[in-house]
């Protein structure tokens, strides 16, 4: 995973009136902590910042008034009508070092034939990994799979380097059969009209 660059300023001002402000300047409120450290209040560039989230997990480095550090995402708040980003939780990171993330279960393959639904009890899986080579995604097949059959956390195959984060019988996607509802009786059907 490539790592996106972006520059940060420290702010001092505080509360929801220097945050608006910010926002206004095309600026994003955010918090970068870790490492024991003091956590350093920043003003990000909202676009960049915007474009570099697309990536999920992405990897930040970050210059914070001339001091480089890199950083993970940890929490993103965005505004639930207009889904702008409200304020961002950066993670220091240092390369080597392994990280707990949740990385998207995309399924290849189709069901085996017949009325059968698959049901993602997890979108995520959490892994840990290290800080630098973060997968965008774990990809599992489906082909064949029937009715009653369930893909563990085990099951799945992760890249090097990746363990997982939960316990091994954690049960990621199941198949279950579609229930249709039965037709009413014709005597039933008559009496209501």
């Amino acid at each position: 995973m490539a790592e996106v660059k972006l520059s940060a300023k420290t702010r001092d001002a505080f509360g929801k009136g220097a945050a608006r402000r910010a926002r206004r300047e095309g600026l994003v409120p955010g918090v970068v902590y870790g490492h024991g450290t003091e956590p350093v209040h920043v003003n990000l560039p909202g676009h960049d910042l915007m474009l570099a989230l697309k990536t999920p997990n992405v990897l930040l480095s970050l210059d914070v008034d001339g001091k480089k550090q890199l950083v993970i995402p940890k929490a993103i708040q965005r505004d639930a009508i207009k889904g702008f980003l409200k304020h961002v939780d950066l993670l220091l990171v240092k390369r080597g070092e392994k990280v707990t993330v949740e990385v998207r279960v995309h399924t290849e393959g189709e069901l085996a034939p017949g009325s059968n639904l698959l049901e993602h009890l997890l979108n995520a899986l959490p892994v840990e990994t290290e800080a630098t080579h973060i997968p965008e995604s774990v990809t599992v097949s489906i082909a064949g799979l029937d009715a009653g059959h369930s893909i563990l956390a085990k099951d799945i195959t992760l890249p090097a380097g990746t363990t997982l984060a939960v316990e091994e019988d954690t049960v990621v996607l199941q198949v279950v059969g579609a229930q249709a509802e039965a037709p009413a009786a014709e005597g039933e059907a008559e009496g209501e009209a």
